[in-house]
């Protein structure tokens, strides 16, 4: 096994997930709460000094958010070691919703009458449902999908939301992400949950996948990197379907709701958990 990459962030309770949330979306593959510091790795091959830029930017612009003072970064190189064998020890079923539950391939789940599993291996892709972004975006695609639907998931990760959009009773889901392990990792998952003929895996950026339109689409994806294309997506909701956001801080809502009114869209409905915030979008 190659070498690894440990970034050690110290953090109060209250940040952590945050900051583990935020930190997944970079590339970053395991984690662990030593005491107040939060230890992030990833392996020593995908690690240069852009990625280390993004992750500072990242927890730069968190903590001008929070009020909270500049983060602490120390970097060191350690010994091969499977962090990702020893992550996915640490994963369990998780119900996400009513009738959705995740579940990683090496935990049985007995499904109850009504009861979707959805089989997520996460290696190194964030979307396994234990996370509260993943919950909301789910919570919100639930109602919405109906039989027949089209689905598009920008940034899809493990491709759990566009599974769930199947299993959920849509006849064509596409998924589309710029990481290769996510791009790997997601075609992996529609495998294992038998949907590969009705979901499909793009890898590149929103041009990557058909023009659409689609009856919904979806992006649990950090605000940076959504608002920039906002329009884009919008443009790809069919007449009378539903554009999807989740992985926004509840202290960046305000700024975004100034984005949605500028690509003529509504909020239909909005959740919270804990410091996040999802919306349910239509055309003005």
């Amino acid at each position: 096994m190659d070498s690894s990459v440990e970034l050690s962030i110290a953090a109060d309770d209250s940040a952590a997930d945050e900051i583990v949330a935020l930190l997944s979306t970079i590339g970053f593959q395991g984690f662990w709460d030593d005491n107040g510091i939060i230890r992030a790795y990833m392996d020593l091959a995908r690690w240069n000094e852009a990625t280390m830029a993004s992750a500072r930017e990242t927890l730069l612009t968190y903590a001008a958010q929070k009020g909270i003072p500049r983060p602490d970064l120390t970097v060191r190189t350690i010994a091969p070691r499977n962090w990702n064998a020893e992550w996915e020890e640490s994963i369990q079923p998780v119900q996400v919703s009513p009738r959705i539950v995740i579940a990683p391939s090496w935990q049985s789940v007995k499904p109850t009458p009504g009861t979707l599993v959805l089989t997520i291996d996460p290696k190194m892709s964030f979307g396994t449902g234990h996370h509260e972004t993943t919950r909301l975006i789910l919570s919100l695609m639930e109602p919405r999908i109906t039989a027949g639907s089209t689905m598009l998931d920008f940034g899809t990760g493990t491709g759990v939301l566009a599974i769930a959009a199947v299993k959920l009773g849509a006849k064509r889901a596409i998924g589309v992400d710029t990481d290769e392990w996510s791009y790997d990792n997601a075609i992996e998952n529609t495998v294992a949950n038998a949907v590969e003929q009705a979901v499909s895996i793009c890898r590149g950026d929103l041009r990557a996948a058909p023009q659409g339109p689609y009856d919904i689409v979806a992006a649990n994806i950090q605000r940076s990197v959504v608002e920039p294309v906002l329009r884009d997506l919008a443009d790809r909701v069919a007449p009378g379907g539903a554009l999807l956001i989740s992985g926004i801080l509840c202290s960046e809502a305000n700024s975004l709701r100034e984005a949605f009114r500028r690509s003529d869209l509504r909020v239909e409905e909005e959740r919270v958990e804990n410091e996040w915030i999802a919306f349910a979008l239509r055309h003005a």
